[in-house]
């Protein structure tokens, strides 16, 4: 099955919105979920070829299902007593039934800027070469040896 191409500032714009009406009644710890998450779409839009911000902007969305659930099944009666409130827990649904939507297309994403899910992905980046290891024969066995032989001032301390 071939998934529409959606751009990810779209889904972050429509939970975006959806999140903001949802507070409207639903304030606290549905706020803090779900504009954390948004921020790591935020991150994911900025960098575009980052793995791992695609990755845990998915995670947070898989993440927000579960307390989305939580927290309208708990606080539903308390808020959606008058029309604001019906109105606001009514887009906190619309936004938590749009969500797995959204994680498939996210993962699309993911999967095209060369992710994949497995045991590991929780894990350290998979981006390692752009980092010198420890025991890299560039790095001097003396840390200033090179400014002594040059006569150059060596840092206190060492």
């Amino acid at each position: 099955m071939e998934l529409p191409a959606v751009n990810l500032k779209v889904i972050l714009l429509v939970h975006w919105l959806l999140t903001t009406w949802g507070c409207i009644a639903f304030s606290g710890s549905y706020a803090w979920s779900n504009f954390t998450i948004l921020a790591l779409g935020v991150w994911a839009v900025a960098q575009r070829d980052s793995i791992d911000a695609i990755g845990m902007f998915l995670g947070g969305l898989v993440t927000t299902i579960f307390l989305d659930i939580v927290y309208i099944s708990i606080f539903y009666s308390k808020f959606a007593t008058g029309d604001t409130g019906r109105f606001s827990a009514g887009m906190a649904i619309l936004s938590l039934l749009l969500k797995p939507f959204s994680c498939c297309l996210v993962y699309h994403m993911h999967r095209e800027r060369g992710g994949e899910l497995r045991p590991g992905f929780f894990g350290p980046s998979q981006e390692r070469s752009v980092y010198q290891t420890i025991d890299s024969p560039d790095s001097p066995a003396e840390p200033f040896a090179d400014l002594e032989d040059r006569g150059q001032a060596v840092p206190r301390g060492y």
